[in-house]
C-alpha cells in the first residue's frame, strides 16, 4: 500500500505541475492583427521536400504585419526537384531568395550547415532570424506574432512550439508526447530565468533569435555537429548571456512532422540518444517513465484480480491522474486529447523501444537522415 500510495503522489505531483505550466507559465503569442517595424529574415532549408513544400511557402507569402519580411529559401542538395517547386511557387516574388546549398564540411551535420549557410547570405539589416521547418505553415500573422512576444518576453530565442498534426495510430501515440514532456518535466518559469545553459529546450520547427545574439552565440556555428541543433543554439544562447522563452504557438502554426511509421520511427532514433546523453541516465528515465504512467494500470488489473481493491484503487488513481496529466497537455496546445490520452502507458512504452533502439543504432554507427550520417 505504501509504495502505491507514494506511487499515487509522485504522479500527483507531476500531473500539477503539468497544470501550472499550462495554465500560468506557458506563453501564448497574439493571433490576431499585429505589426511589427523591423526587419525579418525568414530562413527556410530545405533538402527533398517538393512533396510538401508548397503549403509553408505558400502560407509565407500570405504573411501579414511584417513590412520588411524576407524570405531566405535553401536548396540543400536535393534531389527530387525542391528547388524547382520553389521556383514555382514563389514566381517572381521579390521578398523570396532561393539558395544552392553546398555539402556540409568535415565536423559538420546536415541541418545546422543549411541553417548556418541561410544565417550567412541574410541582409545585414534584418534584426530577427525565423527559422521555419518545411512541414510547418503559418497562420497570416504568425511571423509578427511571434516577433512580438519574442520582444515582449525581452528574450534572445523564442522557440513558439506548433501544434502538432496527428492522422496515424502511430502519430497519436508518439507525437504528443514532446508536449507532454514538456510541460510535465520542464520548469518552463526557471528555465526562462535561469542562466544555467543545461535548463534549455527549443523545437527547430519554428525558431525565432535576435540577430545580435544570434551572433553573439556563434550562431549554427556552435552546434555544428550536433544533432539536437535546436536545444543546443539555446544552450549556446545561454552561455553568452541572452534569454530563451517557450511559447504555444498552437495558434500560429501547424507541423505534420512525419507522413509514414518509418519516418516517424527513423526521425526519433535519429535523435533520442541525443536528449538524454548517456546511456545510464536514459535507462534511469525510461525506467521511471515506465514505473510511474505504465505500472499503475497493469497494477490495477492485478490487485484487482487478487481481491485488493484499495490497492486497486490507488493503481488505478494514479493511472488515471497520468491521463489527466495527457489531457492537460492536449489542451494546453491544440493537440487531441480524447481518447488518445487512455493510451498514454502505451505511449511511453513506444517510447522507451525508440530510446533503445536509438542507443542500440548509434552503437553501431547506423543512424543516418536524409541519406547522411548523424553519429
Amino acid at each position: 500500500m505504501s509504495f502505491l500510495l507514494s506511487l499515487l503522489l509522485a504522479v500527483a505531483a507531476l500531473t500539477a505541475h503539468t497544470a501550472l505550466n499550462a495554465g500560468r507559465w506557458l506563453r501564448r503569442p497574439p493571433d490576431g492583427p499585429v505589426e511589427v517595424d523591423e526587419a525579418v529574415a525568414v530562413l527556410l532549408p530545405l533538402r527533398d521536400e517538393a512533396a510538401r513544400v508548397t503549403p509553408c511557402l505558400r502560407s509565407l507569402l500570405a504573411q501579414r504585419g511584417v513590412p520588411g519580411l524576407r524570405i531566405v529559401v535553401l536548396d540543400d542538395g536535393s534531389t527530387d526537384g525542391t528547388a524547382d517547386v520553389v521556383r514555382a511557387v514563389a514566381g517572381d516574388d521579390p521578398r523570396v531568395t532561393l539558395l544552392t546549398g553546398v555539402a556540409p564540411p568535415p565536423g559538420w551535420l546536415g541541418k545546422p550547415h543549411a541553417c548556418h549557410q541561410l544565417a550567412t547570405r541574410v541582409d545585414p539589416a534584418a534584426t530577427v532570424l525565423a527559422f521555419v521547418d518545411a512541414d510547418v505553415v503559418l497562420t497570416p500573422y504568425a511571423v509578427a506574432a511571434a516577433v512580438t512576444e519574442l520582444r515582449a518576453a525581452g528574450a534572445t530565442l523564442l522557440s513558439p512550439y506548433p501544434r502538432i498534426v496527428v492522422r496515424t495510430a502511430a502519430d497519436r501515440l508518439v507525437q504528443p508526447l514532446l508536449q507532454w514532456l514538456w510541460l510535465t518535466f520542464l520548469p518552463l518559469r526557471a528555465m526562462e530565468r535561469s542562466p544555467r545553459p543545461s535548463l534549455a529546450a527549443a523545437g527547430g520547427q519554428f525558431l525565432l533569435v535576435d540577430r545580435a545574439g544570434y551572433d553573439r552565440a556563434g550562431g549554427h556555428a556552435a552546434v555544428a555537429d550536433k544533432v539536437l541543433e535546436d536545444i543546443e543554439l539555446a544552450r549556446a544562447v545561454k552561455r553568452s548571456g541572452g534569454r530563451i522563452a517557450l511559447a504555444d504557438g498552437s495558434r500560429l502554426a501547424s507541423c505534420r512532422m512525419y507522413e509514414t511509421w518509418p519516418q516517424l520511427r527513423d526521425g526519433y532514433t535519429k535523435s533520442l540518444w541525443a536528449s538524454f546523453g548517456h546511456p545510464s541516465a536514459a535507462a534511469t528515465v525510461v525506467a521511471l517513465l515506465l514505473l510511474l504512467y505504465t505500472a499503475p494500470p497493469l497494477l490495477a488489473v492485478a490487485t484487482l484480480a487478487a481481491g485488493a481493491p484499495g490497492p486497486a484503487a490507488l493503481a488505478g488513481a494514479a493511472y488515471a491522474l497520468g491521463v489527466a496529466g495527457r489531457v492537460l497537455s492536449a489542451r494546453a496546445t491544440g493537440g487531441r486529447a480524447w481518447p488518445d490520452a487512455l493510451a498514454h502507458p502505451v505511449s511511453v512504452v513506444v517510447l522507451g523501444w525508440l530510446t533503445l533502439r536509438s542507443y542500440h543504432l548509434r552503437k553501431r554507427r547506423r543512424l543516418s537522415w536524409r541519406g547522411r550520417p548523424v553519429s
